[in-house]
């Protein structure tokens, strides 16, 4: 049914655009199309296919929590998830991404701060688990299963085994949980089309209880391998701070909360450049080569300890 999913999303994605505005633009465009997850546009609309092993019970959970977080979170446009194929489908207001060939103008405050007040929002009850853990770990396991004799595996694997069981999903967060994105990164960030709109956060997936210092790890990585400029990575701090998160310290040094889940991003993304490089037959390029020794560089410099 993969083959007939496209289609058949399109065409609800369609439905639901002209059912809202019979004046319908029509601009139509597929935005994603991978094995987890199809997301197409038609004028207004957006829709998405789920992953097939979603949960559909706590998605609905998260996207109810989204509904109630209007000013952090896009809201959905559909109360509960509908499904095509098997696969749960919801519908968003289209809205404008980050510019990825403008990368100066990528809003680090608005995130930091969206980030903080999602952070010191009460915890919705019941709230599944943040699932960012569990992600990481999919990807290292799938880098073990299918190319564990690739050159680059070994440093990748070596840094994930170095991390606490709960940074690889195999035990409890340590610390107070909070409400966390748990996939964190430009790309989860839209603003509406007319001038003045807010920056909100997208995708809520991965949404769930669990350690605010998640949502900050995949900026801390780049940041400590050079992919991320300091001057973008302390704005982006200080607004986090500033809007209370409770993530590091107020101030001093962030690090020794940060350091371990910096490393298991770090470990995440490795693995799945490492995976891709070796399903297309092709070598590493630059950054991937980044990726991979830090990971090497790890096993040289202990983690930090957390800060009491």
């Amino acid at each position: 049914m993969t083959e007939d999913l496209l289609p058949a999303l399109t065409a609800r994605a369609a439905e639901a655009a002209h059912a809202r505005d019979p004046a319908c633009s029509c601009a139509a465009a597929t935005l994603a199309h991978r094995e987890d997850t199809t997301v197409v546009r038609h004028g207004a609309i957006v829709a998405k296919a789920h992953a097939p092993d979603t949960d559909t019970a706590a998605l609905t959970v998260r996207t109810a929590v989204a509904a109630r977080l209007p000013g952090i979170l896009l809201p959905l446009l559909a109360p509960a998830p509908a499904g095509v194929y098997g696969r749960p489908v919801t519908y968003w207001p289209y809205s404008t991404p980050v510019d990825p060939d403008d990368p100066d103008a990528a809003p680090w405050e608005e995130a930091g701060a969206l980030l903080g007040r999602m952070h010191r929002t009460p915890l919705p009850d019941p709230l599944p688990s943040m699932r960012g853990p569990e992600k990481a770990a999919r990807a290292v396991a799938l880098l073990r299963d299918l190319v564990p004799s690739h050159p680059a595996a070994s440093p990748v694997l070596d840094a994930w085994a170095d991390l606490p069981p709960w940074a690889r999903g195999e035990a409890p967060a340590p610390g107070p949980l909070c409400l966390c994105h748990g996939d964190f990164h430009l790309g989860q960030l839209i603003r509406g089309p007319a001038p003045g709109s807010p920056w909100l956060l997208i995708d809520v997936d991965d949404l769930g209880a669990g350690p605010p210092v998640w949502d900050l790890a995949r900026p801390a990585a780049w940041y400590a391998v050079g992919m991320l400029d300091p001057d973008a990575w302390h704005r982006f701090l200080t607004a986090y701070r500033a809007a209370g998160g409770p993530a590091v310290p107020p101030d001093g040094d962030p690090w020794p909360a940060l350091d371990v889940p910096a490393r298991a991003l770090t470990a995440q993304t490795a693995a799945r450049a490492v995976t891709k490089a070796a399903a297309a037959g092709r070598p590493l390029d630059e950054v991937e080569e980044w990726l991979v020794d830090a990971c090497a560089r790890m096993r040289s410099v202990p983690a930090a300890a957390p800060a009491d």
